[in-house]
């Protein structure tokens, strides 16, 4: 939306400058995006008189000028065909910055002779193409500024442009009143009063409108008169400098009316040539297949529903986006039918998105006009086409009815006060909403007709607020809930989810934030793709469920990498996986994959392929992080998607698993297209035990003074039985005594007999209070003999 300074003040009165306009219309929402200020460029130019101007001696175009300028008489060398002794003309002395020619002024050599300076063009100025000649300027003072002169004499060329960006919710906006009364709300200036006038019809209109019962849920009212007898031709040239200034193209005397209301009140209109419409207009729905030429001489397929206005020959506009080039207005037009519409805002959107038409109607109405404002807009066109082209008005036809637009909402002081944070008193809260239009009745504030996004009580603490300012918002300490050291502000989840994060970056994986669905091939491979995860309006088929496990989006990650080269990869990723479609079904996971090499290829040989113990000591880190017990259980049987001899679930039992680690299973790897090794590990922070004590201090350390004391056992076991299980047996008969347990030798086949194996152990017994005798140490001997017995029917080795 561009405006002019002298535009604005059409509307408001007031003496801010332009950097004070600019910086309270951002402020209030409307974001100033660029200011053209010619006062900027030209302030440094002079007037200057031209004493004398002879000819060059080495060159027939060029004259040798006497000038005289603020600093006294300067030596000018210029080739414009219109210097001449007596003339007053605008001087760039040595040290000024030309815009036109992107230069600045020096003294210099013309064949010669020396020049101190330059007599200027408006193109040199940017004040338009002309650049035939120097500029003349009919009156003047010597060292008068320029800028001041044309303030006096030619305002337009000096009048800055302001920008701003409006956002959906604000069409009011659209309109320079509606920036003014931002404005003046604001303190800035006052809000002149709107202009009231209503022209009486001389005649009855021969043109008459009509709205088709199947269009009436899209065009609300539509108003329209005749003027006869108007004489189209140029517009007056502070219309002219208006409309160029905004970046519009002035057209005539006719089209320049309607463009001006679209700016100045957002209020879109249309002339017809009269003389071209046959029969009534008739506001209807396309048949598809129809064709109009439009203003911007492109021809559009219509389709089935869209809105046109009619004649009896056929289309001759796109409802409230772009008129019919046939009934378009010419120099030639004496009769004209003006009017003024209120559409469906959405119904016209999707017209002109199907058609791709962008025109300012369109942009306004799609957002919203005021529809109250229908029918004085249809008066005040009418005054101005009156009084630029003459003529004589008709009564105004009217069909549907102007929609009733009328809300209001409680507006509560306290409650303002409470919400924005700022002691805004009552009266202030009362006068902003009636600056900005609104009309209260005791505590009910009813709402303007062209504020269409003020659609509760919340929206009147916006309006507050917006013009009060939140640069005057002070920060203030929130009270504390309880007296002392405040309480942690993360839960537990939150504080391990946060370690596990920085555990992993640590380690060295790079974090994956991946979509929460993946395909159903995909799903299936992790226990998932069923029917209670399936999304049932998906994205793309290659999101159709809710992903069941981390895994698979990694794996994804790791082929799309290796595909383009890289094969030696680390990533993780925290975050949910589902188990079913209700919210309670999901639980948080955090997961990582390593793929390739350890490093990179070195003479020393150092790089190797990743394998499941990498794996593992991560997943122990992590583990660590969170706040896990220390002695864990290494258990088998993990889903299908792990490698079935190499992998291992991290347990607190046979029913608490707390995270597994190991290969990615071949099959898996093959069908995501995976180049392995591939090794990985999930963890379930949720299903670490909280801590007993939840207070911040450690616990003393517990180091026992006494020697401990180590045994080995060698048991014969059957090939099938796992040294897991041996250790667990083993751990598991003195809980209080046995520290640690570890396997330090295997041996198969020999004396042992087929499919009899021998592994030994050591078991570590720490004493706690007392040294234990040598009786007692063999009564834990035998302990761990009976329960490895049990557990995997091993037999102490002779």
């Amino acid at each position: 939306m561009k405006f002019t300074l002298s535009w604005l003040k059409d509307h408001l009165d007031t003496t801010a400058s332009v950097e004070e306009i600019a910086e309270a219309l951002t402020d209030l929402g409307l974001e100033v995006e660029e200011i053209s200020n010619p006062l900027d460029k030209l302030g440094n130019f002079t007037l200057g008189k031209v004493i004398s101007a002879e000819q060059h001696p080495d060159a027939d175009r060029l004259r040798l000028c006497q000038v005289e300028t603020d600093e006294g008489v300067k030596q000018i060398v210029c080739g414009a065909p219109n210097a001449r002794e007596g003339i007053i003309a605008v001087i760039a002395k040595p040290g000024d910055y030309v815009p036109g020619i992107d230069t600045t002024l020096s003294v210099g050599k013309i064949r010669g002779v020396e020049s101190h300076g330059m007599m200027c063009s408006e193109r040199e100025m940017e004040l338009s193409e002309e650049h035939d000649g120097i500029i003349e300027l009919p009156s003047g003072e010597v060292g008068e500024r320029f800028i001041d002169w044309l303030a006096a004499n030619d305002p337009a060329k000096v009048d800055p442009v302001i920008e701003i960006a409006i956002t959906p919710n604000r069409p009011d906006a659209l309109g320079v009143r509606g920036i003014a009364r931002d404005l003046a709300a604001r303190g800035l200036g006052t809000l002149k009063p709107a202009k009231e006038i209503e022209i009486a019809g001389e005649f009855s209109s021969p043109i008459n409108v009509t709205i088709d019962e199947d269009t009436r849920d899209g065009c609300h009212v539509f108003a329209g008169r005749l003027i006869r007898g108007v004489e189209n031709g140029p517009s007056p040239q502070w219309l002219q400098d208006r409309l160029r200034a905004i970046g519009l193209r002035p057209i005539s005397k006719l089209v320049d009316v309607t463009n001006f209301f679209t700016f100045d009140q957002n209020r879109p209109l249309h002339v017809f040539d009269a003389a071209k419409v046959t029969g009534d207009l008739r506001i209807r729905r396309a048949k598809d297949g129809e064709k109009l030429v439009a203003l911007d001489e492109k021809e559009y397929t219509l389709s089935d529903g869209q809105i046109v206005i009619a004649d009896d020959q056929g289309v001759e506009s796109i409802a409230g986006i772009m008129g019919g080039l046939e009934t378009g207005c010419t120099m030639e037009t004496t009769d004209v039918f003006l009017e003024a519409a209120v559409w469906d805002h959405v119904q016209v959107a999707y017209t002109g998105r199907a058609l791709k038409i962008n025109s300012d109607a369109r942009y306004r109405n799609e957002r919203g006009i005021d529809p109250a404002f229908n029918m004085p807009a249809i008066e005040l066109a009418t005054q101005m086409i009156i009084e630029l082209c003459g003529g004589t008005p008709s009564e105004v036809v009217v069909a549907g009815e102007v929609p009733d637009v009328s809300r209001a909402y409680r507006l509560d002081p306290a409650r303002v006060i409470s919400l924005v944070g700022m002691d805004i008193p009552e009266s202030e809260q009362r006068q902003t909403l009636t600056k900005l239009g609104f009309r209260l009745e005791g505590n009910m504030a009813h709402v303007p007709s062209w504020r269409p996004d003020v659609m509760g009580e919340p929206d009147l603490v916006e309006e507050v607020a917006r013009i009060a300012s939140l640069t005057k918002l002070k920060g203030i300490p929130m009270r504390r809930t309880q007296v002392g050291v405040p309480k942690p502000v993360l839960s537990l989840h939150q504080r391990r989810e946060q370690a596990a994060r920085r555990v992993c970056a640590s380690l060295g994986y790079n974090e994956c934030v991946t979509y929460s669905f993946i395909d159903r091939a995909s799903a299936a491979l992790f226990g998932g793709g069923t029917d209670a995860t399936m999304l049932d309006n998906p994205i793309s088929s290659e999101m159709s469920h809710m992903r069941p496990d981390l895994l698979p989006a990694l794996l994804q990650a790791a082929a799309r990498n290796q595909a383009r080269g890289f094969h030696d990869l680390a990533l993780f990723e925290v975050g949910p996986a589902f188990h079913g479609g209700e919210p309670e079904e999901q639980r948080l996971q955090v997961s990582g994959l390593l793929v390739g090499r350890t490093g990179p290829k070195d003479v020393h040989g150092a790089s190797r392929m990743v394998d499941l113990y990498d794996a593992k000591a991560d997943a122990e880190a992590v583990l660590a992080a969170i706040g896990a017990p220390a002695k864990v259980q290494i258990l088998r049987d993990g889903p299908a998607w792990w490698h079935p001899g190499r992998h291992g679930k991290i347990c607190l039992g046979p029913k608490k698993v707390l995270g597994i680690f190991g290969e990615i299973h071949p099959k898996v790897l093959k069908e995501l297209d995976v180049r392995g090794p591939a090794v990985g590990f999930t963890i379930w922070p949720d299903e670490v035990p909280a801590p007993r004590k939840r207070n911040a201090t450690r616990p003393a350390l517990e180091a026992s003074d006494l020697q401990a004391v180590e045994r080995d056992f060698a048991f014969v076991v059957g090939t099938e039985v796992e040294a897991q299980a041996l250790v667990n047996a083993a751990m598991g008969a003195d809980k209080a005594l046995i520290e640690n347990v570890r396997v330090f030798d295997e041996f198969i086949g020999g004396s042992l007999g087929e499919g009899k194996k021998s592994l030994a152990i050591t078991v570590r017994i720490q004493p706690q209070a007392k040294t234990l005798t040598e009786k007692e140490i063999e009564a834990v001997g035998a302990k761990i003999i009976e329960k490895v017995s049990k557990s995997t029917g091993g037999v102490l080795r002779g």
